[in-house]
């Protein structure tokens, strides 16, 4: 079966806002309103939900996440939903959204990273939609790197469009910016020359296809393996091709990084894959063992290439992938490049 891909956003569409796993504080409303500003600046109608309470670390009850993100996923009127950021316990909304219902409604474009994986990957999983794992809302308003793409951009794309990715060779080496006292802040801090790195020893030249699939490890860590995280079924269903898959560690140390990585691999994460993209991380390193050791350790008996330290992450800048997608990676001496083709 073929991966669907909502149809091309553009001005006059609506986007609706909802918090399915953390809220937004007062103090950050400010930059909530900044970036909702700026897509109506760009022609947008824009919906906020009721599910946006940033005093405890779910927005709302369960129930009332997923019955919110449900209706904006299949109202036909709203043609995208990107919440605001991510959190820590989007997994309880899995078994409470209609997963039949939302696959075969018109298809809507969903956006986020972090804990927002935990709910894009099963969608494109079990329906066959694409998803974009890109920058949140409150990461809209930064003017995206010479090479990279927004999430704005890539969702106005018509099925059948290609675009391609490349690293800007500079990163944030550390820190995060401070929406409470800087909420208009929109020049990513890249102060650190880097690029992509091969993780294991194999083959200098690199070039491969694949479906794009991936996503948190800290989350998806706890889905694989589930009805939500079946992706050996994708791959019958949806990806003859095989798979290009891309996993990055948000917070957690590298030993934590390293079972996760093995628990994912048991549960067959990975199984098909031609290449494994590992974004780049800030999270510790243990006296034991470092972040690249744990990916080593848990995907280094795989055989494919593991190309390291790319921004598909929580380190800016931020570069979006597409669920579903058939993706081309292509690493060299002089090229490195991602090409994503929505067909």
């Amino acid at each position: 079966m073929p991966i669907r891909y909502p149809a091309p956003l553009v001005p006059g569409d609506t986007i609706a806002v909802t918090s399915p796993s953390s809220g937004v504080t007062n103090g950050e409303r400010a930059r909530l309103e900044l970036a909702i500003a700026g897509l109506r600046d760009r022609g947008f109608n824009i919906v906020v939900g009721s599910c946006m309470d940033g005093t405890r670390h779910v927005s709302a009850p369960a129930r009332e996440r997923a019955r919110e993100l449900q209706m904006f996923l299949t109202d036909p009127g709203i043609r995208a939903v990107v919440p605001p950021w991510g959190g820590v316990t989007a997994i309880d909304l899995l078994p409470l959204l209609d997963w039949e219902v939302i696959g075969e409604a018109e298809p809507t474009w969903f956006v986020g990273f972090s804990d927002i994986s935990t709910l894009l990957t099963p969608l494109t999983l079990l329906t066959g939609v694409a998803t974009v794992h890109g920058n949140n809302l409150m990461d809209t308003p930064y003017r995206a790197p010479d090479g990279l793409f927004g999430w704005e951009d890539i969702t106005a794309l018509s099925e059948g469009a290609s675009f391609t990715q490349t690293p800007p060779g500079r990163f944030r080496a550390i820190g995060w910016d401070n929406y409470l006292t800087h909420p208009d802040i929109d020049e990513m801090t890249l102060d650190t020359p880097g690029t992509w790195s091969r993780f294991d020893e194999g083959p200098e030249d690199v070039d491969v296809t694949g479906r794009l699939i991936g996503g948190c490890i800290d989350t998806l860590c706890n889905v694989a393996g589930t009805p939500y995280g079946d992706v050996p079924t994708f791959v019958d269903q949806h990806a003859p091709e095989g798979l290009i898959v891309y996993v990055e560690a948000s917070s957690k140390d590298a030993l934590t990084t390293c079972r996760a990585l093995h628990g994912m691999r048991l549960a067959g994460f990975f199984d098909r894959a031609s290449a494994v993209l590992i974004g780049r991380t800030r999270a510790p390193d243990t006296e034991y063992m470092t972040q690249r050791e744990a990916v080593l350790d848990a995907l280094g008996g795989l055989g494919v290439p593991l190309i390291g330290d790319v921004e598909c992450g929580h380190v800016q800048p931020f570069m979006p992938i597409v669920n579903g997608a058939l993706g081309r990676v292509r690493m060299t001496r002089s090229i490195r490049s991602l090409t994503q083709t929505l067909a």
